[in-house]
């Protein structure tokens, strides 16, 4: 990140470059059906039945057929759907037309829209958006416009609304394989409800906190689903002189930063590059005249693992990039070259594992000796760069395809693609972007008339911040931690937690706000506290099971072993209040002569010795009240 958290995200350059970001932010719905069945909206991993599906694209009304279905297509993926007779119907196998849209989410999304002060459209009307990948077995994912206009208020200014969407969650993918893919058919249906901004976003820690309160807004209205997986932000991101680039899949808030700097980074690169190969003098006819020469003989004896593999199922083959030295290393992002960017293509749309450029080697097995044969058979002059591919001679000649077309996009700069975010905060190429030959009305569902709902939609529109911030202060948080948890990702969970174990609400929120944060710097793998980890700690706190000053060393002990959360929370499981007072008794007994003794220090002295003795199984408050009642027995 060096260049970026220094440079690029402390205004002035990061405003030069003319950086636009907007948001999609994608909720699951807490409804009691699906969105367009009666199911309800549950996972099941228990099924009886597996469908077989092969998916094709076709053309729209304009007789366009959408470049992402087409790539998606090409794949030649079957499609496998384990159907759980909990969750799923015949609509979810596409074998029956979908019902009308649950009238529940639609009211929601427009209660959301109330309170992002957007316009409601007179009716909803379902459209189809083609979707090829598998994740929905009829081919294409339902979605209907609730909408439009409307903004969310931040403090480096107001930014707008484009639309708000109520549409069908994807079928949850199980296992991919080379060959084919299977999902589960028990998320496909869950009404999500998707909520897009304008390009109005101006950095990296905008957008971040843009989705914040979005997201907190989702979570007030006290109807949405909670857990990973649950709520996905989409960024849309551009800077000047490149192009939009869309990143699905951002599951982390705190990674959409991250996320955004980097591909800032890799859009400013990319259009550097696009400035040194046009100074270099390379030209579309130049790229189209790169030849694939065969290097199977360089390699005959060589100690490289990976390029032996490779030769067992095919051959090695080269080719030379004329006046490219250097451009295939040039680093685009933390970790990722440009070289990595081509190897993507190469990987997604030829199905080779990846490339080796002139810029990394030595390396991989490949001795220097090898790569100065290489240059004499691909005739490799000063300023040149080469590649060198492995694999069968079917997917070589789609891969030397798609190393010429994606140097070609480098004489133009960005190109117009879907990435997806990966956890380091770095991104990877999915697809080409879909274009408007994807999207065609829905002819099975009737449209719904917007008026009807309106009033009832009021009863979800969610309250107030200073409302809720009032609410909590009542119920015993101080102003500090009251505001914290107003600001929290977890406010839903918090209210969650205090409502179904009566737990207290200072607990509570310390917990998730405070010794969380405590347990991560103490090393912790946060990875493994979910909600349900949290829950399990909360209702044994609230049952008395383990005390709440245990609670930082349990989890710590957790997130620092491989041992089970059952197996450390029997370590501190709470003494009776019974065997807490024989305890105390039984030091008193032993220490009796010092206590009279030391009669102003008597208390010290044994909460001292007992807790010693308790500690992580008794509350601190609770023994020092049991050990007041014994001492004044000895006056």
């Amino acid at each position: 990140m060096i260049g970026i958290t220094n440079s690029y995200s402390q205004g002035g350059i990061m405003s030069d470059l003319g950086i636009k970001i907007g948001l999609e932010i994608h909720q699951q719905l807490e409804t009691h059906r699906k969105l367009f069945c009666s199911c309800p909206s549950i996972m099941s991993d228990e099924y009886k039945v597996t469908l077989t599906r092969k998916l094709r694209p076709v053309t729209s009304e304009m007789g366009d057929v959408d470049v992402a279905a087409l790539f998606e297509w090409r794949k030649g993926k079957t499609y496998l759907y384990h159907v759980p007779d909990a969750s799923s119907c015949l609509v979810e196998c596409d074998e029956e037309p979908p019902h009308e849209m649950d009238p529940e989410a639609v009211k929601i999304a427009l209660g959301m829209a109330i309170s992002l002060h957007a316009t409601p459209v007179d009716e909803i009307y379902v459209m189809r958006k083609i979707v090829i990948d598998g994740s929905n077995t009829s081919g294409f994912q339902r979605t209907a416009i609730v909408s439009l206009g409307g903004f969310i208020e931040d403090k480096e200014g107001k930014v707008g609304i484009q639309t708000i969407a109520v549409e069908e969650d994807a079928a949850r993918k199980v296992e991919e394989g080379k060959n084919e893919t299977v999902y589960n058919l028990d998320r496909l249906g869950f009404p999500l409800i998707e909520i897009s901004t304008a390009p109005d976003i101006k950095s990296p820690e905008q957008a971040e906190r843009v989705a914040l309160e979005i997201g907190q807004l989702l979570r007030m209205t006290g109807k949405v689903k909670r857990g990973l997986g649950t709520i996905r932000q989409d960024l849309n991101v551009s800077i000047m002189g490149g192009t939009k680039v869309e990143i699905k899949g951002v599951q982390r808030l705190e990674l959409i930063s991250t996320i955004i700097e980097n591909e800032v980074r890799r859009q400013k690169t990319l259009l550097d590059i696009r400035q040194e190969l046009k100074s270099r003098g390379v030209t579309e006819d130049m790229i189209k005249e790169i030849q694939q020469v065969d290097l199977t003989n360089v390699f005959l004896n060589t100690s490289s693992k990976i390029v032996r593999n490779g030769m067992s199922r095919g051959k090695v083959i080269g080719m030379r990039l004329p006046r490219m030295s250097g451009i295939m290393g040039r680093d685009v992002m933390p970790g990722r070259r440009f070289g990595t960017e081509v190897a993507d293509y190469v990987r997604v749309l030829a199905g080779l594992g990846g490339l080796f450029h002139s810029d990394e080697l030595p390396n991989y097995g490949i001795t220097l000796d090898e790569v100065s044969e290489v240059k004499r058979v691909l005739d490799v002059k000063e300023g040149d760069g080469f590649v060198i591919l492995v694999g069968e001679k079917e997917k070589l000649n789609i891969a030397v395809q798609t190393i010429k077309d994606r140097l070609n996009q480098a004489l133009i700069g960005v190109p117009k693609e879907t990435r997806g975010a990966e956890e380091d905060g770095t991104t990877r190429f999915l697809r080409p972007q879909p274009g408007s030959a994807r999207m065609y009305p829905e002819t099975d569902i009737p449209p719904m008339k917007v008026e009807d709902l309106m009033e009832q939609a009021k009863l979800y529109v969610p309250q107030p911040p200073e409302v809720k911030l009032k609410h909590f202060i009542e119920i015993g948080l101080n102003n500090e931690l009251a505001n914290q948890m107003l600001k929290s990702p977890r406010i839903d969970l918090f209210e969650y937690l205090t409502e179904k174990y009566n737990a207290n609400p200072v607990f509570v929120a310390t917990l998730l706000e405070n010794t969380l944060k405590y347990v991560k710097s103490k090393g912790g793998d946060m990875n493994l506290v979910d909600e349900g980890v949290i829950e399990t700690i909360v209702k044994h706190v609230s049952e008395g099971r383990i005390s709440k000053d245990s609670v930082a060393d349990i989890l710590i002990e957790f997130t620092t072993s491989n041992k089970n959360l059952q197996d450390v929370i029997s370590k501190y499981t709470s003494i009776s209040t019974d065997q807490l007072i024989s305890l105390i008794r039984q030091e008193v007994e032993r220490n009796r002569k010092e206590l009279v003794e030391k009669k102003d220090k008597a208390f010290t002295i044994l909460m001292s010795t007992v807790m010693s003795k308790v500690r992580g199984k008794a509350d601190g408050k609770v023994v020092a009240e049991l050990i007041r009642k014994e001492i004044e027995k000895l006056q």
